[in-house]
C-alpha cells in the first residue's frame, strides 16, 4: 500500500517526470532511511516493544526496525479500515514533503549514477565484492570493494550493511572517475 499511495501522489503531483525519474523518487520516498525520519517524527519509538536483547543495543532507534514497524502501522489500517483510510495515512505521513521535479537528480543513488556512467560510455557494469565483514553480529561493519575492470580501477566503501557498503564504493569510484581519463 505505501509504494502505491506514495506512487499516486508522485504521478499527480509531478506529471512531467518520465517514469524512470518517478520510480527514482519514489524509491527515494520509501527507502528506510526516509521511513525512519517519519517513524521518528510520529514517537515510534515509544509506542514500540521489543525484547530485552534490542532495547540493550539501542532496537527502538534502529532505522530498519522503526521502518519497518511504520510499514506494519500502514498495514494494519489497511487492514482495518481498507485501502481508503491507509492511502489517506500514507499521504498524512508525506504531507510535509515538497513533491518537486528536482527530486529526481537528487534521488539517483551512487550504484545507479555509476551504472548509468559506465553504460554511457558503452563499458561493462561494476563488479561489486565484499571484502570484508567486522565487528560482532549485532554491529557489523561491511567493506565492499567496487571494481571497474575496463579501466583497472577499484574503491573501498564500508557502511553498516552490504547494500549501504557498495553505495559508499559507488560513490568512491564516481569520485575517482571525476578526475581520471578514459583509457
Amino acid at each position: 500500500m505505501l509504494n502505491l499511495s506514495v506512487a499516486h501522489m508522485l504521478y499527480q503531483a509531478l506529471t512531467s517526470l518520465p517514469e524512470g525519474d518517478l520510480s527514482r523518487v519514489r524509491a527515494q520516498l520509501v527507502r528506510q532511511d526516509s521511513l525512519h525520519q517519519l517513524a521518528m517524527g510520529l514517537d515510534l519509538p515509544a509506542l514500540i516493544h521489543l525484547g530485552e536483547g534490542e532495547l540493550r543495543t539501542g532496537g527502538q532507534r534502529r532505522p530498519s526496525i522503526l521502518a519497518d514497524a511504520l510499514e506494519a502501522v500502514i498495514g494494519a489500517v489497511y487492514l482495518d479500515g481498507g485501502p481508503v483510510a491507509a492511502d489517506a495515512l500514507v499521504r498524512r505521513l508525506f504531507d510535509a514533503v515538497e513533491l518537486n521535479p528536482a527530486m529526481s537528480a537528487a534521488a539517483k543513488d551512487a550504484k545507479t549514477a555509476l551504472q548509468e556512467w559506465l553504460q554511457g560510455r558503452k563499458m561493462q557494469l561494476p563488479r561489486y565484492e565484499v571484502a570484508r565483514v567486522l565487528g560482532a553480529a549485532h554491529r557489523q561493519t561491511f567493506e565492499v570493494l567496487c571494481a571497474v575492470p575496463e579501466m583497472g580501477l577499484e574503491q573501498l566503501g564500508q557502511g553498516p550493511s552490504r547494500r549501504a557498503a557498495e553505495q559508499a564504493a559507488a560513490a568512491a569510484m564516481l569520485q575517482t572517475l571525476e578526475h581520471t581519463k578514459p583509457r
